[in-house]
Formats: structure tokens, sequence, C-alpha cells
């Protein structure tokens, strides 16, 4: 029982001295690679840039010991920052000290929603977030961060959070367009994508191994943070036009519980549970993908309780909300992280590095983050996905689109709360009207399949029923209508044999609706059977009157109701 609610107590008896350096170098190398990535984050959320740090520390720290994943890396990322923006500038002025107290809000609302989901293993909640909504979502997300990123790219204000408002400020703000920020802006964008797509062909080329290539390659954003903030040191580019993060107070985060008014968490408690189910969809996916390699496993439910615990972490020391990051989860496990232990030095080295270097961090230019992060999120917008899905299923691709569309003209929420009803509403249409085929017997065989498909044996006065979906309150009048129809067209019928292979279950009102049916078949002279019902399915129903009303039998297979109910003439 403790090992279920405290992870750590799995790993860390058995603890050894080669664990110990595999996981300090990881982490000193996530330590580096990720400062940047923190500042940036934070900057997106409209939130001071040393606030990313702090959600980098003890958030880290807390999940390390509540958390499944040996590899999974935990701070701020792209798509919950622009969340947190969107969600915090509904309720504060950016900048202010009620916008940072909403902050700290939020996070503290996340983190209980997803430590009470996780309590009562409710992981199954966020597959209601389909795989096209997602897709949509971080497509739609990902065009909304690049645009915002455009401003500190050109050197020029940028406002709003949907696509619209931020290309109106835009096209009101060119003419103060900054030369030196943008000549800065496009080296940096330039030597990042290079090294994004050549970095790791050339250094294999020069003879390293592919495995130290990949991860210098990786370290390209660290080169373009350091020569931009020495070259805005040296010439003091700050005085020329060149916007920097400008002073990061020095010293660990600040510990302790806000108190707002009661209406701010009654105001953010929607966005928080948003926050959360995407936070925890993006991590427990990306922590279940790197698991299947190593041959391990991890616990959704404990995983919400672990993120949870996270964001709770980050509510109380200073911090924005958090989850697991791609970038960051990725550089560790390349980086050869053994255990959880590597993220929490990962922790204390960012820990050090804000109590002592954040006067360095002072000129680092707004320009470089910006290209850091739209180089970054660019990879979410995935046009293939939407071809593909497009071609598979239209249903499908709309709510794709509807996701799309929503997120980038009305804002993050009304995207996915619009693309979550779009496909409960398609799913409910397609079950509510399910494929059923009449079927018969492949000669000389037990095998039974479509008649519209294949050269089957029938008989006219039998008509074998396959219904392919469950039975639930939105399709049972459906199957009444199919089958009073299937009667009123073949005079000669004597027996119906509803096949229920794919049956999984039968609700009330399909239970009602099966009764009905019977009875109204008993009075045209037609017999209802029932064959291949599941063994949880007919338990359901032996708690009911229905298998004593049912005017034929339950056949356990269709061959043997086609061989009691066929005739030798047949």
């Amino acid at each position: 029982m403790m090992k279920r609610y405290f992870p750590a107590l799995a790993w860390l008896p058995h603890y050894q001295a080669r664990l110990f350096g595999a996981d300090l170098l990881a982490g000193a190398i996530v330590t580096v690679m990720v400062i940047p990535q923190s500042l940036a984050y934070a900057l997106l959320a409209g939130l001071p840039a040393v606030v990313g740090l702090y959600a980098s520390i003890l958030p880290q720290l807390v999940y390390t010991f509540f958390g499944t994943s040996r590899t999974l890396a935990v701070g701020p990322v792209a798509i919950i920052a622009l969340m947190t923006g969107a969600a915090l500038s509904q309720v504060a002025t950016p900048g202010s000290a009620a916008y940072l107290e909403a902050a700290l809000v939020l996070s503290l609302l996340s983190g209980a929603v997803l430590v009470v989901m996780g309590a009562l293993r409710m992981g199954f909640f966020s597959n209601f977030l389909s795989h096209p909504v997602i897709s949509g979502f971080l497509t739609a997300s990902g065009i909304l961060i690049a645009a915002s990123q455009l401003g500190g790219l050109l050197g020029i204000a940028s406002n709003g959070f949907t696509l619209w408002e931020r290309l109106s400020t835009l096209w009101q703000n060119l003419p103060d367009i900054d030369p030196l920020t943008l000549a800065m802006s496009a080296s940096v964008l330039s030597f990042l994508v290079w090294v994004r797509r050549y970095g790791k062909t050339s250094l294999k080329r020069l003879g390293l191994p592919a495995a130290a290539a990949d991860l210098l390659a990786r370290t390209g954003p660290i080169l373009a943070v350091v020569a931009t903030t020495l070259a805005t040191w040296l010439w003091q580019l700050q005085t020329h036009g060149v916007a920097v993060v400008g002073t990061v107070p020095a010293g660990l985060p600040p510990v302790g519980l806000p108190w707002p008014d009661a209406s701010l968490w009654q105001t953010l408690f929607v966005p928080a549970l948003l926050i959360s189910l995407v936070g925890f969809v993006e991590s427990v996916s990306m922590g279940q993908m790197l698991a299947a390699k190593r041959r391990q496993r991890i616990s959704p439910s404990q995983e919400l309780i672990g993120l949870g615990m996270a964001n709770l972490a980050a509510g109380v020391s200073g911090a924005m909300p958090v989850t697991g990051g791609l970038s960051r989860t990725v550089a560790n496990y390349h980086a050869g992280a053994k255990t959880p232990a590597a993220g929490a030095f990962a922790a204390l080295g960012i820990g050090v590095v804000t109590f002592t270097l954040t006067d360095w961090l002072y000129y680092l230019p707004i320009a470089t983050l910006a290209a850091f992060i739209t180089v970054s999120i660019l990879t979410l917008v995935d046009i293939a996905t939407l071809r593909a899905t497009w071609r598979y299923s239209r249903s499908d691709f709309t709510a794709q689109a509807v996701t799309i569309v929503l997120t980038l003209g009305e804002g993050i929420e009304a995207g996915i709360i619009g693309g979550l009803v779009v496909s409960i509403a398609l799913f409910l249409y397609r079950t509510s009207r399910p494929h059923s085929a009449l079927i018969g017997r492949v000669p000389a065989t037990e095998h039974f399949r479509n008649v519209a498909r294949h050269e089957v044996e029938t008989a006219s006065h039998v008509a074998l029923l396959r219904i392919d979906e469950s039975l639930y309150f939105a399709n049972a009048r459906y199957l009444e209508d199919t089958l009073y129809n299937l009667v009123a067209s073949r005079p000669a019928l004597e027996d119906v044999v509803i096949v229920c292979s794919a049956v999984n279950l039968i609700d009330a009102s399909a239970l009602e609706s099966l009764e009905a049916i019977n009875a109204r078949l008993k009075d045209s002279g037609v017999t209802l059977h029932l064959a291949e019902v599941k063994g949880p399915v007919m338990d359901r129903l032996n708690k009911s009157s229905f298998p004593q009303q049912l005017t034929g039998r339950v056949f356990l297979s269709t061959y043997a109701a086609w061989q009691a109910l066929r005739r030798s003439t047949d």
C-alpha cells in the first residue's frame, strides 16, 4: 500500500552508486538545457521570468517521490503556459501582483483536481479528449504560440490571447519594428533551425557517436542563449532597443499559501480543470511511450497524484502550473537517466542557478527566448495528421476542425470544450444508428457472414440479424425500427435470431426495447431468439424477467441456432 502512494519506496532502497552517477550526469545536462525554456514559458504566460525557474525546482522534487515514471521531467511547458496566460488574463492585469497571485491559485486548483482524480482512480476521464481533438488543439496552440512570439521577434508589442487579437496588434505596431532585434531573432532562428535539421548529422560526420551527437545537437539553444547574452552585455544592446529579461531575483522560491478572495477560486476552477486534463494527457502519453522502450510501466492513476502533488508544490512555492515537458523529458531520457532521482538532481541544479547566477540572466534577450519558443512549438502544427484524419473519417475531422477554429478564434477553453462536445455528439450519433447485417452460413462451415457481401446459405423462415454495437438508450428505438421493418418485409418469417457477438452492454432502455420487440413479434407469430450473448451481458439479463418472457431460446452460437431452426428442405 505504501509503495502504491509513494512509488519512490520501490526504487530508493535499491539505489546504487552506478545509478547515482548516471542520474547525476542526466540531471546536470537537463539543468543546463531547461533554464532558457523555463524562463521563456514563464514570459509566455505573462509572468515574471523567475517564476519559470521556481516551477522547475520544488514541483520536480515532489514529483520524484510521488510519480511512477523513471524519466518524466516536470516543469512549465508551452501549452500549459499558454492556457495559464489565457486564464489569468481574464481575472487580472499581466505584471500585477494580483496576476501572480492568481497563477498560484491556478496551480493549487490544478493540483487539487489531479490529486482528487487520482484518489478516485479517474484516469479514464482523460479518454473523453479524443485524439483528433487533442491533435487539433495542439495544432491551434502551436499557431497561437508562434503568433504570440512575433512581437518578441520583431521588437514590438503583441497583445491578446486569440489569433485575431495578436495579428491585429501586430499590424498596428508594424512601423515600430526594431531592426537590431529583428537581426538578432533572424540569426537565432536560422541557427536553431539549422541545428535541429543538420546538427546531429554534422556532428556524426565529425566522428562523434550517434547518442553523443544527438545530445550535443540538443544543446543548440544553450549556445544561442550564451552567445546573445554575452553580445548584449558586451555591447549594451539593451540601450539600443533590444528588450532583455531584466532583473531576475536571486534566491530560492518563497514558500507560502495565497489567500485571495473566494470568488477567484470559483472563477479559475474550469480553467484549472482543463489545464489538469491537458497536462495529464500530455504527461501520461509521453511517460508510457518512454517506459515501454525500457520495458517499464507507469500507473496513470498514481501519475494523477504525482502531477497533482507537483502542482500543489508549485502553488506554495511561487510557481505556475506544471506538467511533464516533452523536450526536457526526452533530454532526460537520452542523457541516461535511470531513476526519478535524475529529475531531483536537475531541480537542485536549477536551484543553485537561481540562487547564484541570476545576474547574468539580466542580459538575456527576449528575442532569443521568442526564437527558442517558435522553433520548439512549430512541431506541434501537424498538417500530416490533419490530412490523414480527413481521409480516414470526416466526422473525426469535423471535431478536429471545430477545435482548431474555436481555439484560434475564441480562445483555448472554447476550443477544448467545443471539441469535446462535438466528439461526444458525433459518438452518440454514430452509435445511435448501429451497423447491423443479415447474415448467412458460409457453405460447409460454421462461419456466418453478411448476405450482402458473401455467397451464403439462408432460410426464408429464419433471419439471423447481427447487431454490431452495444445496445443502450441512444440506439434502443433504432433497434426496434430495424426489427419491425425486417419482419414487415418478409411475410414468411417465423424466427428471428439477434446475434449479440458484438454487444458488450444492454442497458435498461435497451432491455425495455427488447421486451417490447419480443411482445410485438409474438403477436405477429414470430419467435425471437438470442445467440452468442456474452457472459457479463447474460448475467445482467438474468437479473430481469426477460429470459423467462423470451418466446424463443438463447443459443450458445449462431451455428447452434442455425442447426436448430433450419429445415431439411432449406
